[in-house]
C-alpha cells in the first residue's frame, strides 16, 4: 500500500460511490465489501487501522457462549456462521482454539455440557470441533496450573483465536487490491450536503501534510465505533447521543500460566460475565471487564478495579495465580454499545448486536457488533444503502473471499505465520542484508525486516504503528517494546526520509504511550 499514490487517487477522482469513515473492523469490512461489489470506495481512518477497539479485543473469533446463556440464539447462530467463514477466508490468522471449562460441581459439568452441545449444533457445518466431557485427571493434564481441590471434571469446547490488528491490516490491503483506497492519518472534519440537504461527501485533513481534501460521494458510511456520535453531530447539530462506551481490560502474562495450548473459560464471574485466559503469541491474554465509561477515549487507561477483578477471579481457578508483578502488559479498549435509556443501566443489559441508523440526511451509521461478525455487518450496511437507493443493486461477494495473505496451512511454529502468503517475501528480505536480519529485541524473534515491510507494504507511519499493530510487541511485553523503540524509529526514519529530531520525538512519544501498558 502506497500512501502517496492513494492520496493522489483521492485528489483526482471527481466522485465516489462510497466513503467509509473509520478504519476498525466494521469500516474495513464495509470497504472490502464495497470494493468487491465494484463500487468506487474510499476509507478514511483518523489514526491507524485498528488503533482503538478493534486492536484491543480478547483475540477470539467466537459465537458467544455468554449470549447463549442469555437466550440470544439468533445472535449466536449468526456469529457461529461468520466464525466459520473467518477461518475459511483467513486461515493464516484464524485458528482452532481448544478451551477447557474446569468444573467444581457435578451440576456444572452437566449444565455446561448441555449448553455447549447446543452451541455445537447451532454451528451447522461451520464448527471447529465437538465439545466433550473430560475427567478431573484430564483437566489437570490439559491445565496443569488449574486449582485441583474440589475439581469434578471439565468440558473441552472449540472456538477460534486470531490476531485482530493483523486482520485489520490484511483487510486494508484487500480493499486496495480490489481497487479501493484505505488511508490512515486522515481525519474527517466535515460532512458535505447537497442542495436538498442530503449527505454528498466529506472533508478530511491529511494529518501528515495538513492539506484539506474534499471527497464527493453518493454514500457516506459512519463506522467510527465509539466515536460515531461525533460524526453524526457533523451531519446534524441536534443529534442526541446514541452510543455509550463500555471498557474492557486485558492482562498479559508469561506462558507458564498456561503451559499447554489450551485456553481457559471461566463461565461465571462475580459480575455475571465470562472470563478468558487465552494463549496468544507465546503469552497468555486474560480478560475482560465490562465497565461503562463517561466518554469515548482514543487511548483509555485501565482502572485498578478492573485489574483487581481479573487477578481475583483468576485466583479462584489457578493453583498459583498471577500477581501484579507477573503482568507483562495491560491494555484497555472501549466497545460501542447502545446508550442506556436510564442512568446506571449495566452494560450486561445492553445489546451486543449491530445496528444500522440512517439520518434524515441519509448518513448511514453502523455500530455495535463484534469482530466475528464484521463481514455480515458490512453486508447488511451496504444492502441497506442499496435499499435506500443510494447505490445500485449489486450482490455481496465476501462470503468466500480470501483476504490478503490467505495461506491454507501456515506453519504456526514460525512467528511469521501471521503474514500468510507474504511470509516468503519477508524471509527473503531478512536474508538479503545482515542489518535486516537483526532482532528488534533479544528476547523475541521480530526483526528489522518486519519493520521495513510494515513501512513499505502495510502503511506503518510511526513507531506505535509497528510495535503495537504490525508486530504485537507492545501487547505482549511493554517493557521489551520500549527497549525496541529506538531501533524501530531509526529504521522508519531511513525508509521515510525523516531526520534525527523525528527519531527522538518518536522514541519519547512511544515511551510515554507504552508506559501506560506497564503496571509500576
Amino acid at each position: 500500500m502506497d500512501r502517496e499514490k492513494m492520496i493522489a487517487q483521492l485528489q483526482k477522482t471527481a466522485s465516489w460511490d462510497c466513503v467509509v469513515i473509520g478504519g476498525g473492523a466494521t469500516g474495513l469490512g464495509v470497504a472490502v465489501d464495497a470494493a468487491t461489489r465494484g463500487y468506487k470506495v474510499a476509507l478514511l481512518e483518523m489514526v491507524d487501522f485498528a488503533k482503538c477497539t478493534s486492536g484491543k479485543s480478547t483475540k477470539l473469533v467466537h459465537g458467544g457462549v455468554r449470549y447463549l446463556q442469555h437466550g440470544d440464539v439468533l445472535l449466536v447462530l449468526e456469529a457461529l456462521r461468520e466464525r466459520g467463514r473467518m477461518k475459511r477466508n483467513a486461515p493464516h490468522l484464524v485458528k482452532d482454539q481448544s478451551f477447557v471449562i474446569a468444573n467444581y460441581t457435578w451440576w456444572n459439568n452437566f449444565l455446561y455440557f448441555c449448553g455447549l452441545t447446543l452451541y455445537d449444533m447451532l454451528s451447522f457445518g461451520f464448527g471447529y470441533g465437538r465439545s466433550r466431557l473430560i475427567s478431573a485427571k484430564k483437566v489437570m493434564r490439559y491445565l496443569p496450573t488449574a486449582m485441583k481441590k474440589g475439581l469434578k471434571g471439565g468440558i473441552v469446547y472449540h472456538d477460534g483465536q486470531f490476531d485482530d490488528a493483523r486482520m485489520a491490516v490484511n483487510l486494508a490491503q484487500t480493499c486496495v487490491e480490489r481497487g479501493g483506497v484505505a488511508l490512515n492519518r486522515a481525519e474527517v472534519t466535515n460532512i458535505l450536503h447537497d442542495e436538498r440537504g442530503n449527505v454528498s461527501g466529506v472533508t478530511f485533513v491529511d494529518l501528515e501534510t495538513g492539506s484539506e481534501i474534499q471527497l464527493r460521494s453518493r454514500t457516506v458510511i459512519n463506522a467510527c465505533g465509539i466515536f460515531v456520535d461525533e460524526v453524526m453531530l457533523m451531519d446534524s447539530p441536534n443529534h442526541k447521543k446514541m452510543v455509550t462506551p463500555s471498557q474492557g481490560v486485558h492482562l498479559v502474562f508469561d506462558k507458564k500460566f498456561l503451559p499447554n495450548d489450551y485456553a481457559v473459560m471461566i463461565p461465571k464471574t462475580s459480575d455475571g460475565r465470562v472470563l478468558f485466559a487465552v494463549p496468544w503469541h507465546g503469552k497468555v491474554v486474560a480478560g475482560t471487564t465490562d465497565i461503562v465509561r463517561p466518554t469515548a477515549e482514543l487511548e483509555p487507561a485501565p482502572l485498578k478495579e478492573e485489574i483487581d477483578f481479573i487477578l481475583n477471579t483468576a485466583a479462584l481457578y489457578f493453583e498459583t495465580p498471577p500477581q501484579y508483578s507477573d503482568i507483562l502488559s495491560v491494555f484497555a479498549g472501549q466497545r460501542p454499545l447502545a446508550a442506556p435509556k436510564r442512568e446506571g443501566k449495566s452494560t450486561k443489559e445492553l445489546s451486543r448486536g449491530h445496528k444500522i441508523i440512517v439520518s434524515e440526511h441519509k448518513l448511514v451509521t453502523i455500530t455495535g457488533g463484534k469482530w466475528t461478525s464484521y463481514r455480515r455487518m458490512a453486508e447488511d450496511t451496504l444492502d441497506k444503502a442499496i435499499r435506500l437507493g443510494l447505490l445500485e443493486a449489486r450482490k455481496c461477494r465476501t462470503k468466500n473471499l480470501h483476504i490478503h495473505g490467505y495461506r491454507p496451512r501456515p506453519d504456526l511454529s514460525n512467528h511469521l505465520y501471521v503474514y500468510g502468503s507474504d511470509e516468503p517475501a519477508i524471509s527473503a528480505l531478512a536474508k538479503s542484508s545482515p542489518e535486516y536480519a537483526k532482532k528488534l529485541h533479544a528476547g523475541y524473534d521480530y526483526t528489522v525486516a518486519e519493520v521495513v515491510w510494515a513501512v513499505r507494504c502495510e502503511m506503518a507511519r510511526d513507531v506505535e504503528d509497528v510495535l503495537a499493530r504490525r508486530v504485537r510487541l507492545l501487547y505482549i511485553d511493554a517493557r521489551a517494546a520500549i527497549a525496541a523503540a529506538p531501533t524501530v524509529a531509526r529504521v522508519i526514519a531511513k525508509e521515510l526520509g525523516r531526520n534525527q529530531a523525528w527519531v527522538e520525538q518518536q522514541i519519547n512519544k512511544f515511551t510515554t504511550l507504552a508506559t501506560k501498558y506497564i503496571i509500576l
